[in-house]
């Protein structure tokens, strides 16, 4: 019942995961992020993911259930005996999980291992302090306010759906190549993010999108507020430019979004970064905090409410067991600090902003 297809399969996973671990980040960076992962950017961009309307993740689960339900009527398991079931099914589930880990790594994953993006901008990461978070939030408040007069037809009311620009989509990948063509990164490709239902999908466990490398596409869930599109939608094309960890992304969706010229997407972009700021701050000093925020433009915290109200409408299922999991897949792919890693975009911030004054 052992078939040499599983074998090659098994040999395959433990090969790719083999070259993963004992690969120097150097290598990789240059012979995957910037070599071979350029021409399967290239190949999924132009030959399939650009020119499908609608997200590639659904026909991935299609064809994997059929493909499921062609291989069981396929296999005769009636005369299978429990030695059969033990020992061929065993090694089945290993060649199938070792062929999704194969691709997993091969079409994306290594990037995982590429240099830091603080070491490839020369940029000195210390730990914030409270005076040091508190200035952040006070610095992206006034952006805030002085953004928001921008927005053409503003007024205190919350932003809606309506006051999003056209092709928002083509608009913030320019945006974002433009950063990293600038800056020395390559952005071979047409990534693309799409919206993804039904509603919550992803909020519900506490996440608002999702690279997904099998199709090479980028989903943002499309419950998620519209002020949070921009950013979300800029991280989820960071991944898909080959990034691998959560606090990168959210800094590269920063830098690239509050350049922008569309003063909605460059507000979006201090806003999401203010409220990490901000969430941080609200653990060490709640009381503060409240008083700033009631200082703030009515039109910021309508803002900010609605994105909260909306928030609300999507709880958590499972939160903690989601947070170990995703803790542990972090983890696993080399980056020690977990889901904390998502909050390091404030230190690389803090790093850039020194280096931009000298």
């Amino acid at each position: 019942m052992i078939k040499r297809k599983h074998l090659v399969w098994i040999a395959l996973g433990l090969l790719a995961l083999i070259i993963r671990w004992f690969s120097s980040a150097h290598f990789i960076e240059q012979w995957y992020s910037r070599g071979l992962f350029l021409g399967i950017r290239w190949s999924i961009d132009y030959l399939l993911a650009s020119w499908i309307p609608f997200c590639m993740i659904y026909l991935f689960i299609i064809g994997l259930l059929f493909w499921g339900y062609w291989k069981w009527k396929k296999t005769s398991f009636k005369s299978w005996t429990w030695k059969n079931w033990l020992i061929g099914g065993t090694v089945r589930v290993l060649a199938f999980l070792s062929g999704l880990l194969f691709f997993f790594l091969f079409l994306w994953g290594f990037n995982y291992g590429r240099l830091p993006v603080e070491d490839q901008l020369k940029l000195e990461l210390s730990p914030v302090s409270m005076e040091e978070l508190r200035d952040l939030m006070i610095d992206e408040a006034e952006m805030l306010t002085a953004l928001r007069t921008e927005i053409p037809g503003i007024t205190d009311s919350a932003i809606t759906y309506e006051n999003l620009p056209d092709r928002l989509e083509r608009n913030l990948r320019e945006d974002l190549e433009g950063w990293l063509a600038g800056h020395g990164f390559p952005t071979v490709g047409r990534a693309r993010v799409k919206r993804i239902y039904p509603k919550g999908i992803f909020m519900r466990f506490s996440s608002s999108g999702l690279y997904f490398p099998y199709t090479g596409e980028g989903q943002v869930d499309a419950g998620l507020h519209p002020l949070q599109w921009p950013y979300v939608m800029m991280h989820e094309m960071s991944h898909a430019y080959g990034f691998g960890d959560e606090g990168s992304c959210n800094f590269l969706a920063y830098l690239a979004g509050i350049r922008s010229e569309d003063p909605l997407v460059a507000y979006a972009a201090h806003l999401a970064f203010y409220r990490t700021v901000a969430t941080n701050y609200l653990r060490f000093e709640p009381e503060k905090y409240q008083e700033f925020r009631a200082k703030l433009p009515i039109g910021v915290q309508s803002d900010l409410n609605a994105i909260n109200q909306n928030l609300q409408e999507y709880p958590d299922i499972l939160p903690r067991l989601r947070y170990a999991a995703y803790d542990t897949y972090l983890k696993a792919q080399g980056i020690p600090e977990g889901m904390q890693n998502y909050s390091r975009v404030i230190m690389l911030v803090k790093a850039w902003k020194k280096l931009e004054r000298g």
